[in-house]
């Protein structure tokens, strides 16, 4: 949808909002399914509050132009001024729940993400580290923590690819 939106083929007041509730009720599906890993609560806090900070602006993640510049992709600004986005709008004084939005830059991985995402983050860490302790299979500290480095990441590339 967002690619749509960049060619001109839905109007990002329409396509943001939609993407945003097919996106929650697909994931919200998946953490159903998986309620017994405990590690989904942080996932799903932080997608609640991803989701309450979008709804709460119009169905758009508000990012922050501060925030942009300082993850050296200020560039992005623009596209963001002219609405060419179906995802993301713009931080202004208008906005609600600010501290919510893309507000966090991370200049290594030229990215803003909002706490809703680290929460996200947190928690398939915490789903990873469950798992491997699970299952009745015992390792040993050192391979558990490259487990989970190497795990982290691939969860960090895939934070840079995403966008």
């Amino acid at each position: 949808m967002a690619y749509g939106t960049y060619r001109g083929l839905f109007a990002p007041e329409v396509a943001g909002p939609l993407a945003k509730v097919l996106v929650l009720l697909l994931v919200g599906y998946g953490l159903y399914q998986n309620r017994h890993l405990k590690s989904l609560y942080l996932v799903l806090l932080g997608l609640l509050l991803n989701a309450l900070v979008i709804f709460a602006n119009g169905g758009h993640m508000p990012v922050s132009l501060t925030a942009l510049h300082r993850a050296g992709i200020g560039e992005f600004a623009d596209l963001l001024r002219d609405k060419g986005d179906a995802v993301h709008a713009l931080l202004d004084e208008k906005t609600r729940l600010p501290f919510l939005g893309d507000v966090i830059p991370l200049p290594p991985l030229r990215k803003v993400v909002s706490p809703g995402d680290l929460f996200i983050l947190l928690g398939i860490v915490g789903v990873v580290v469950e798992g491997a302790l699970k299952g009745g299979v015992r390792l040993r500290r050192r391979a558990l923590a490259l487990r989970l480095l190497l795990y982290l990441a691939f969860v960090l590339a895939l934070l840079a690819l995403r966008g």
